[in-house]
């Protein structure tokens, strides 16, 4: 009756909210005991037998995550894993010559025809079943539980089931990759890879599993162009290996395997650009603050000729929003003078006298200051977004 699944409903997602937000904490036993609290009362709850086996994964814990898993995929309607005898670890670096063909410049292969216009399953809930989406993360756990206890052979036909289940999924095929990498390595992991990319060319992650695939294929080339891609499109992947709970947990394992295996093939990997770094800092704040300023602005000008009191009042409160956005000085003032003599020195002067005319506004009136934040504001925004 729908009277009673609203309440176990709601009680099921505090449950999961719970558990998520304590594993984000590394607090992985309270998480476990939210979650297993849960599956008492719903054994075969799908989203909470797949987070129970990421928590133990984040834990070190791959027994109990295989089995987690393994009750996660039965109740997706996936196969159930059979028992395969552990094959030696793979050899390494067999196909590097096979591969030539896709080791072009730049990390990011071509476009692949209609494949780039796929929407990734787990962006577009309606676009797949949601029942393939489920059974994937379910698949994915079991696999990195495979991986943790060395049972190559049956990673690796997890692999094969993901990628048979989502062909069009990126996060799919990345994972499918990795899992191949690691257990059976060869041309399938390669490809599971550059697919990934294909169908997701601004997920850092994606170029992170190439990288990994690459490295371990003995391409350090292609390995270091993916990691330098994956670097560009996000600058804090260099300290993923330190984050903790199992929003990232993909991210967290692929990172410290990269900087393992790098490590042992003495292959240098690009680490963050820390003057970069904190140039972009600056640039998305003055983006920011010249988008506030630009809003507030138009909307205290359309304001003006109905209601000059109530326009000047927006004005002000357009002013403490900025005010806002920079209330800790620590974060970007130390780096700010430096900015500015790399070339951010028009961006931060339009955008201060963005700040300071429509303050004038608020005190004085008129329609000139208003005229001139809203052009400083617009020369602020457009010279700071030419600076990527």
């Amino acid at each position: 009756m729908p009277s009673d699944a609203a309440p176990d409903q709601s009680a099921a997602d505090g449950y999961l909210q719970r558990a998520h937000l304590l594993a984000e904490l590394g607090r992985y036993d309270e998480g476990i005991g939210e979650l297993t609290a849960l599956i008492a009362a719903e054994p075969a709850h799908l989203p909470a037998l797949t987070m129970l086996a990421r928590m133990h994964l984040a834990a070190d814990r791959p027994a109990e995550a295989l089995a987690a898993a393994e009750t996660a995929v039965v109740a997706a309607g996936g196969t159930s894993e059979r028992e395969s005898p552990a094959s030696e670890p793979p050899a390494f670096g067999t196909l590097a010559a096979e591969t030539t063909t896709r080791d072009v410049p730049g990390a990011v292969p071509p476009a692949a025809g209609a494949a780039a216009d796929e929407t990734p399953a787990q962006e577009s809930a309606g676009a797949e079943t949601p029942a393939v989406g489920e059974v994937v993360l379910a698949l994915v756990a079991r696999g990195f539980a495979l991986l943790d206890l060395e049972r190559w052979k049956p990673a690796a036909a997890t692999a094969d089931e993901i990628l048979a289940r989502a062909p069009g999924d990126p996060y799919a095929q990345r994972s499918a990759a990795a899992l191949l990498s690691a257990s059976r390595n060869g041309q399938a992991a390669l490809d599971a890879a550059w697919r990934g990319v294909e169908l997701s060319p601004d997920e850092p992650e994606a170029h992170l599993v190439l990288g990994l695939v690459a490295v371990r294929l003995q391409l350090f080339d292609l390995a270091e162009r993916a990691y330098r891609e994956a670097l560009r499109l996000d600058p804090e992947l260099g300290e993923a290996g330190q984050d903790v709970g199992v929003a990232r947990l993909e991210r967290r394992r692929y990172a410290e395997t990269l900087e393992h295996l790098t490590a042992m093939a003495d292959l240098p990997v690009a680490r963050p650009d820390p003057v970069r770094t904190v140039d972009d800092g600056i640039r998305r704040l003055l983006l920011s603050v010249a988008g506030l300023s630009l809003f507030g602005s138009v909307l205290v000008a359309a304001l003006a000729p109905a209601s000059p009191g109530a326009s000047r009042l927006f004005a002000v409160l357009a002013v403490a929003g900025v005010a806002v956005l920079l209330r800790r000085p620590a974060m970007w003032r130390p780096g700010l003078r430096e900015a500015m003599s790399r070339g951010l020195v028009v961006p931060v002067y339009a955008a201060a006298a963005a700040v300071v005319l429509l303050l004038a506004y608020a005190l004085v009136g008129g329609p000139w200051p208003l005229v001139g934040a809203i052009t400083a504001s617009v020369v602020a925004g457009f010279t700071a977004f030419a600076r990527r």
